[in-house]
């Protein structure tokens, strides 16, 4: 049955992200469209995705390789973003917003990661970090 997504903190952090991201994408220019913009959306829609995803498999082996395919897709987001900024199509203290969400997102997503990472270890494929709380 896997792990109901929805659930965790972490998917919800990523969703709202791109909820975040998508009405500021018709800002910049056209040119950038197929380039900057459509690199922002595989990026930045990845990152729930890629948790849910994940979350289908009974494996945490599997789950925790969906779950770097996010934190990677967050390294090359955070990249865009700077470089959104800095060719002047997000203004900074909508930038800082973003930076901030996304740091967040990733911070939460690498001790989630470590919390898998334990579950392999220990040999407990019973998914108990998903019990009782959202992480």
């Amino acid at each position: 049955m896997g792990r109901d997504f929805k659930k965790l903190e972490i998917w919800s952090l990523g969703y709202n992200l791109v909820l975040d991201l998508y009405p500021l994408l018709e800002s910049y220019p056209e040119y950038e469209h197929r380039n900057i913009v459509d690199q922002i959306r595989r990026a930045a829609t990845s990152l729930p995705m890629n948790i849910a995803e994940g979350a289908g498999s009974h494996s945490n082996k599997v789950f925790l390789t969906y779950l770097g395919y996010a934190y990677k897709s967050a390294k090359e987001l955070d990249v865009l973003l700077l470089l959104s900024r800095d060719l002047g199509y997000l203004e900074e203290d909508v930038y800082d917003f973003l930076q901030k969400k996304l740091e967040e997102f990733k911070a939460r997503l690498y001790k989630f990661m470590i919390k898998v990472e334990e579950e392999i270890v220990q040999k407990r494929p019973n998914f108990s970090y998903c019990r009782g709380t959202l992480l």
